[in-house]
């Protein structure tokens, strides 16, 4: 099963929630720091409590490349605990003038592995299309983020009306040639995702924010039901992996996952 078909599977299953493991070591339950891996022992547990329930796992890249060799050992041994059981997204942004592109794309792909990856497209096609030519392999594209932020520059008006993020998703959907561009949509633009939706709902939707960023899982859920979509993922990270940090952190992480799951299942 390529990467594709890992995401398709969890679509059909019904499986719409990405378990972002953003693993800080402190914040991690006190226990784990006997170990000799700590951060890897802490991915352990939620990955086997939550894998069959998650619809994939997003591994933020900073949080693993700020501890150096040792973080990156703690997420080489992550990937391999999933061993392919469940959909992978690399959440690094990257994104760079075309032949750095391509370095990029071979690290997430050929030597990590993951089933896809997150990209900034302000550089342009060239630094977009280093990923979408591994065909078989999603890559997620930044269209209208959850922070803040998003106000200073993806929300300009441009010459003609439209916002910056208007015409990175219009850029978007004629780059999708291999039917494996997805877009970032955050989860706080709940208006902006309506209002362009028509524009956007022949990708694959990567939704961040819910939880503790603030964006409504339930109203998200309650669309994407009315207009018969299902091709997306909603992460959720803090409020997953957080949710209770005694010895019965991984059952309280399912708990929380399946509350989340509960949520969609009603629309």
């Amino acid at each position: 099963m390529n990467s594709i078909e890992k995401l398709l599977s969890a679509y059909e299953q019904k499986r719409h929630i990405c378990v972002g493991l953003d693993t800080d070591i402190e914040l991690i339950p006190k226990h784990l720091l006997e170990f000799d891996d700590p951060v890897y022992e802490f991915n352990k547990e939620i990955i086997n409590a939550t894998i069959n329930s998650a619809g994939a796992y997003k591994f933020n890249l900073a949080f693993y490349e700020s501890n150096g060799i040792k973080g990156i050992t703690s997420l080489l041994k992550s990937l391999e605990f999933i061993d392919g059981r469940a959909f992978t997204i690399g959440d690094g942004k990257r994104g760079d003038i075309g032949n750095t592109s391509s370095m990029y794309a071979k690290s997430m792909f050929d030597y990590f592995n993951f089933d896809s990856t997150t990209v900034n497209p302000l550089m342009g096609f060239d630094s977009v299309n280093p990923f979408l030519e591994y065909s078989s392999k999603i890559t997620y594209v930044l269209g209208l983020t959850s922070n803040s932020g998003a106000q200073d520059f993806e929300k300009l008006i441009l010459v003609g009306g439209k916002k910056l993020f208007q015409k990175i998703i219009e850029k978007l959907t004629e780059w999708n040639k291999n039917k494996n561009l997805g877009i970032v949509f955050g989860a706080t633009q709940l208006n902006e995702l309506i209002e362009n939706f028509e524009q956007i709902k022949n990708t694959h939707l990567l939704i961040p924010g819910v939880g503790s960023q603030g964006g409504s899982l339930e109203e998200i859920a309650e669309f994407f039901s009315k207009n018969n979509f299902n091709s997306f993922l909603i992460n959720a990270s803090r409020s997953i992996i957080y949710k209770d940090k005694s010895i019965s952190f991984a059952a309280g992480a399912l708990e929380e996952l399946n509350n989340l799951n509960l949520t969609l299942d009603k629309n």
